[in-house]
């Protein structure tokens, strides 16, 4: 019908149009929720004694030393061969040589020793080498031959000829030395994807206009190098991670494997598909709303988004393990394990009252004083949800689980005056008793809930500021519960806002 230029500019005129009157596309809903965004819900404590799975032999990281500590093989078997090494810094272990450490780094014997100043190819354990990043490789020069006066000089040794650099490596690297630099300020931008969009430049305005300071790029980059050095670290995966990572009911430590691509080669790069969506009977069912798979949990430890991570660390192959190591964004991790340390909220301090606001439905302001202290993205979990004048934040719910009775939230509409009633649709029973989906990293509402009430109230109102467990689509999906941000978020926003916190709608 149209060429494809013409049909982007068609489908953007008929959003425009669209947003014009008022009637924005409607979202998607959350996989396993198509029913259950139309019951009435409610936020009870989990009342766990243990968050996560409990802790196992199977999910107990050894000491080190310790027999089975990670060596040669990961806990799959695999050769730590398949394993990437970051830049930075890396320790030499027993049975490491040059060339191993420089293919699991991806760089040359040659440059893994002009870059650590290395005589000869001896290493040995304990060692601590530099791994370049692109820019440090690039910056490799081969020393000049010096000519002495009155000898003949010796033609130099030919240098090895210098690896092309690739242009979009580097420009990925950038825009993500900076999302984590702003993300390690607190000014994020959502899921690090090594894209500088439209949030991360608002994100970027907001922060540069309470630094005067950082006038111009080369300002900006020399303080996101100060702040946060490099762009990407590394982090093997532990045992006691499968706390948090669901495993098949057959092998203690086995995550449960994405479905094989068709054809793929043996040894691929993991391009795997999503798993399939889940069930909301499946959701029921869970005793704890856990990660689905590991690159889950590394992307959300590392504040990632999953196919960005699968991208930074293609040799990394199925079934991941622990011992496996990955390359990740250098943020100050969102530990899950300790996440809900208590208290969960700070005493309000009179001489630098804290204050926050709502600006657009899209992100969360936080104010100390008259500094801006945070910004963050947030989303609606139903494209419904209005808030307006001045709400109150209220105490938070660690680990929150969700109960319903499937009590549909549809009030039928009254019949115009002199028309018979239309035809009413079947509803449901109620349940006799709550249905609950459990707590946990990926229950709808996250790892937390913070209670909102109208100004001078102290009654909860039924939309609160909470975790997700969609991080990369909380913006296209619609969900059950109220004011979504990412988990990584809410656990950094509940510890800056105390109870009585007054929160703006602008």
């Amino acid at each position: 019908m149209f060429s494809s230029p013409l049909r982007i500019v068609f489908v953007l005129a008929v959003f425009g149009m669209a947003i014009a009157r008022g009637q924005a596309p409607a979202l998607r809903v959350q996989p396993g929720l198509e029913a259950a965004v139309k019951w009435k819900w409610s936020v009870v404590p989990s009342g766990e004694k243990e968050w996560g799975f409990p802790p196992s032999e199977a999910t107990t990281d050894p000491k080190p030393g310790a027999e089975g500590e990670p060596s040669g093989k990961n806990a799959a078997g695999a050769p730590t061969s398949a394993v990437s090494i970051a830049p930075g810094d890396y320790e030499v272990k027993r049975g490491d040589a040059l060339a191993k450490i420089s293919k699991k780094a991806g760089i040359t014997v040659d440059q893994l020793k002009s870059f650590n100043a290395l005589p000869d190819d001896t290493i040995h354990i304990g060692q601590v080498l530099k791994i370049p990043t692109l820019q440090e490789l690039l910056a490799i020069v081969p020393p000049r031959a010096v000519p002495v006066a009155g000898s003949e000089v010796k033609e130099a040794k030919k240098a090895p000829p210098k690896e092309p650099s690739d242009p979009v490596a580097e420009m990925e690297a950038e825009a993500t030395l900076f999302q984590v630099f702003l993300d390690r300020e607190n000014f994020t931008s959502g899921p690090i994807d090594g894209n500088r969009g439209a949030v991360f430049e608002e994100a970027l305005t907001l922060y540069r206009g309470i630094h005067p300071d950082l006038a111009t790029p080369e300002t900006v980059r020399e303080k996101a190098l100060a702040v946060a050095e490099r762009p990407y670290t590394s982090y093997r995966l532990k045992r006691s991670d499968f706390r948090f990572i669901e495993v098949s009911k057959d092998s203690g430590m086995q995550p449960v494997a994405p479905p094989k691509t068709k054809g793929a080669k043996p040894g691929a790069a993991t391009k795997a598909p999503p798993l399939p969506a889940p069930t909301y009977e499946e959701l029921v069912a869970a005793t704890f709303s856990t990660y689905r798979t590991p690159w889950e949990f590394i992307a959300e430890r590392f504040h990632c988004d999953e196919a960005f991570l699968r991208n930074l660390n293609p040799r990394i192959k199925e079934p991941v393990a622990a011992g496996i190591e990955f390359k990740v964004p250098n943020v100050i991790p969102f530990e899950v394990e300790n996440c809900l340390t208590a208290p969960l909220q700070p005493a309000a301090d009179p001489a630098k009252p804290v204050t926050a606001a709502i600006i657009g439905f899209s992100r969360l302001e936080i104010r100390r004083g008259d500094q801006l202290i945070a910004v963050m993205p947030v989303s609606r979990a139903r494209p419904d949800l209005r808030g307006k004048g001045t709400w109150t934040v209220l105490a938070a719910i660690p680990a929150p689980r969700l109960a319903t009775r499937q009590e549909s939230t549809v009030t039928p509409k009254p019949a115009a005056p002199g028309t018979p009633p239309p035809p009413a649709d079947p509803v449901a029973p109620a349940l006799a008793a709550d249905q609950f989906l459990a707590a946990g990293p990926r229950n709808p509402v996250g790892i937390c809930w913070i209670n909102l009430a109208k100004a001078n109230s102290t009654t909860p109102l039924p939309y609160g500021l909470h975790g997700t467990a969609i991080p990369s689509r909380m913006k296209t999906y619609e969900s059950i519960g109220g004011f979504r941000m990412t988990n990584w978020d809410i656990a950094r926003a509940v510890r800056l806002l105390p109870e009585g916190t007054p929160l703006h709608w602008k």
